[in-house]
C-alpha cells in the first residue's frame, strides 16, 4: 500500500489522473536488469510482459494469456485489478475510468510511436491527454539497484560468421537507400549483432545495454561507458566506431540536426524522436535493417545453432532420464528439477547461462503458461500428473529453447488425447511446405486444427524467432494468430510450440526449434534442430496418420543417432526406449 500511496502522491504533484508503467524498460528488454524491474517492485508481478496502471482510487495490472494465472498468484487483487490484455487493454480501462481533460502520464523512454498510437486513439475519444513525464516509479524507488556495468566482450568470428565491418557496410547501404544519413538503433540486441559484441548486463541474454547511431558511410556512435571496453574490444571495434558516454546521448541526437535520420516506429522510443524533432531533424520512418538481417542466420550461425542443440539435447535427455529413475522411489520437487537441469547444462564448458528462467510445472502448475517455480509454489511431483519442462541455454554458438511434457506414472485418457492433438499440430507445422512470401501467421492454424476439432485452444503464439547467442525471443518472424509478422525466409529460426492447458489440472506443450530452409522445388520448409525425444507414453498411436507416425519415428531415429554416444549405459537404454518406433 505504501508504494501505491507514494505513486499517487507523485501523480498528484504532477496533476496526473493516471500513470502507466510497462514491464519492459527503456531498452524494451524482455528480462530487464534489477534496476529496471519497475512493475515487479511496484506490485510483485515477475512476468516478462505486462503493464501496471495507477489512478488515485484504482490500480490495475494488464497481462496477456500467458500470465493470467501467474499474476493472480503474485499480485494482491485487493490493490490491483487484474485483466487479460486480450480482453481489456490499459487504454480501454483508462477510457472507462477517466474524464475529459484528465492527464495520463507515461515515460517517453518506454514507449514507441506504435505503442502510443493505440493508446492515443482510445483516449482522445474521451478527451484524455497522454503526457510524457519522468519515470514516477524511479522517483519513489528509494533503494533502486545500480545500473549494470558488465565488461563488453567480443563475439568471435568463429561464432558470428561475418565481420562487423561487413555488417555495417551492408546496413549502411540500406540506410542510404532509404534516403537517410543515419539510423538510430535503440535495441541493444541489434547493436550487439551489428558490432559482434556481447555482455552480461541482463539475466538470460548476453546483452550490452547500449544504443547506437549508424551512419550511411558505415561509421557508428556507440553509447556505452568507454571504461567497459578494454583495449582488445576497442581494437575489435576499430576506428570507425566511436565510444560515447551514454550521458551525452541527448547531445549526440541534437547534433543530428538538419540530417535525415531513419527511425523504426516499432523499436525506437518516442524520447528519441522528440529530441530529434526539436533539433530540426528530418525523421524517416522505416524498419531498422538490422532486425531482418539478424534474424536470417548465416551458415556459420546455423551450424552453431545445430551444434548447440545437440549439446543441449544431451543435458535435457540426462535430466528426463533422471526424473524417470527418481520419481518412482522418492519425492522429487520442481525446484530440484530446475537445479538439476542447470547443473547438467553447466557441466559443459561452453554453457554460458539459461536462456530464460526454467519452467518446471507439475500438475496444476503446468497449466500456468510461464510458470516460475519458487520456494512458495514448489510442488512435489505426484503419480498420475504431467510435468511440463520448458527451458533453454545460452552457448557462444547458439541459443536453445525446448519444451517437453512427460507423465509421472500412468497418464489418464484425457491427458493422452490432449497430448496427441498437440503433437499432431506440432507435426503439421514441422511438415509444412510453403511458398516465398508466406508469414508465420498464415501457418498458425496448422498447429491448432486438431485442438479446435475438440473445442480446445491455447492462449499464446505457436512460435517465436530465436537469436544466435542473443535473445531467446526475437522478431520480426513468428507463428501467431496476431499477424503483422515478417515473411519467413531461409536462415530464420523459429519455435514450433503448440500446447494445451487445463486450469488447475495440467499443462501440455511440445516445443522444438526449426530452421527455415529452401527445398529443391523452390518452396520453403522447416528443418527441426532440437534433439530430444517426444514422450510416446502420452501418444495415442491410433490417432496418428501414417505420415505423422513416419515423421515421429524418423525424428526419434535421428535423435538416437546424434545423442547415443554422449550418454552413459543407463541413459542410453532410456533413450532407446523413448525413441522406439510406434
Amino acid at each position: 500500500m505504501d508504494k501505491l500511496k507514494a505513486l499517487r502522491q507523485a501523480m498528484a504533484a504532477r496533476k496526473l489522473a493516471a500513470y502507466l508503467q510497462p514491464v519492459h524498460d527503456e531498452y524494451l528488454s524482455e528480462y530487464p536488469p534489477a534496476c529496471n524491474q519497475r512493475v515487479q517492485w511496484l506490485c510483485g508481478f515477475s512476468g516478462s510482459a505486462g503493464t501496471a496502471a495507477g489512478m488515485q482510487k484504482k490500480a490495475a495490472l494488464f497481462v496477456d494469456g500467458r500470465y493470467t494465472l501467474q499474476a493472480k498468484n503474485e499480485v494482491d487483487g485487493a490493490l490491483f485489478e487484474q485483466h487479460n490484455s486480450g480482453d481489456k487493454t490499459p487504454e480501454a480501462w483508462l477510457a472507462e475510468n477517466l474524464s475529459a481533460k484528465d492527464r495520463v502520464g507515461y515515460d517517453a523512454k518506454l514507449y514507441t510511436k506504435n505503442m502510443l498510437a493505440r493508446m492515443k486513439a482510445a483516449l482522445e475519444k474521451k478527451g484524455v491527454e497522454l503526457v510524457p513525464v519522468e519515470n514516477l516509479v524511479d522517483a519513489i524507488w528509494a533503494d533502486r539497484p545500480p545500473a549494470p556495468s558488465s565488461p563488453v566482450f567480443i563475439h568471435d568470428m568463429k561464432y558470428a560468421g561475418e565481420e562487423s565491418l561487413s555488417k555495417r557496410q551492408r546496413m549502411a547501404k540500406q540506410i542510404a537507400a532509404a534516403g537517410a544519413d543515419a539510423c538510430v538503433i535503440a535495441a541493444p540486441d541489434a547493436v550487439c549483432w551489428l558490432l559482434n559484441i556481447r555482455g552480461n548486463d541482463v539475466p538470460c541474454t548476453p546483452l550490452v545495454l547500449c544504443t547506437a547511431v549508424l551512419y550511411a558511410d558505415g561509421r557508428v556512435d556507440l553509447y556505452v561507458a568507454p571504461a567497459r571496453c578494454d583495449a582488445a574490444v576497442q581494437k575489435h571495434l576499430g576506428k570507425d566506431v566511436a565510444l560515447c558516454d551514454p550521458a551525452k546521448l541527448e547531445a549526440g541526437l541534437k547534433a543530428l540536426k538538419q540530417k535525415h535520420v531513419l527511425c523504426d516506429p516499432h523499436s525506437v522510443p518516442v524520447w528519441f524522436t522528440q529530441i530529434l524533432n526539436d533539433a530540426g531533424t528530418k525523421i524517416i520512418e522505416g524498419e531498422n535493417p538490422c532486425f531482418l538481417a539478424k534474424a536470417i542466420k548465416n551458415p556459420v550461425e546455423l551450424q552453431g545453432m545445430k551444434n548447440a542443440h545437440i549439446r543441449d539435447g544431451v543435458a535435457v535427455v540426462k535430466l528426463l532420464c533422471w526424473v524417470d529413475r527418481e520419481t518412482p522411489n522418492r519425492h522429487v520437487t520442481e525446484l530440484e528439477i530446475s537445479e538439476t537441469l542447470l547443473e547438467l547444462r553447466a557441466s559443459h564448458e561452453m554453457f554460458s547461462e539459461p536462456s530464460f528462467p526454467t519452467i518446471a510445472g507439475s500438475g496444476p502448475n503446468g497449466a500456468i503458461v510461464h510458470y516460475r517455480v519458487s520456494p512458495e509454489s514448489n510442488r512435489t511431483l505426484k503419480q498420475g500428473e504431467l510435468l511440463l519442462l520448458d527451458s533453454g541455454g545460452q552457448y557462444p554458438d547458439g541459443t536453445t529453447d525446448i519444451t517437453r511434457t512427460m507423465p509421472i506414472g500412468t497418464p489418464t485418457p484425457e491427458q493422452i488425447d490432449c497430448f496427441t492433438r498437440v503433437l499432431k499440430g506440432h507435426i503439421a507445422v514441422a511438415l509444412a511446405r510453403f511458398p516465398d512470401g508466406t508469414s508465420g501467421s498464415q501457418l498458425d492454424a496448422l498447429a491448432r486444427q486438431f485442438l479446435w476439432q475438440a473445442g480446445l485452444d491455447y492462449d499464446h503464439g505457436t512460435g517465436h524467432g530465436v537469436g544466435c547467442f542473443l535473445g531467446v525471443h526475437e522478431g520480426p518472424q513468428r507463428i501467431s494468430k496476431r499477424g503483422g509478422d515478417a515473411k519467413l525466409s531461409p536462415g530464420m529460426i523459429v519455435s514450433n510450440e503448440p500446447g494445451y492447458y487445463k486450469t488447475g489440472e495440467f499443462g501440455i506443450r511440445i516445443e522444438n526449434l526449426v530452421a527455415v530452409v529452401r527445398q529443391e522445388n523452390k518452396f520453403l520448409a522447416f528443418e527441426t534442430i532440437t534433439c530430444v525425444p517426444i514422450d510416446t507414453r502420452l501418444v495415442d498411436a491410433d490417432m496418428l496418420t501414417p505420415a505423422e507416425k513416419n515423421w515421429l519415428n524418423a525424428y526419434h531415429a535421428w535423435v538416437l543417432s546424434k545423442l547415443s554416444d554422449e550418454l552413459d549405459e543407463h541413459e542410453r537404454l532410456w533413450l532407446v526406449a523413448r525413441s522406439a518406433p510406434i
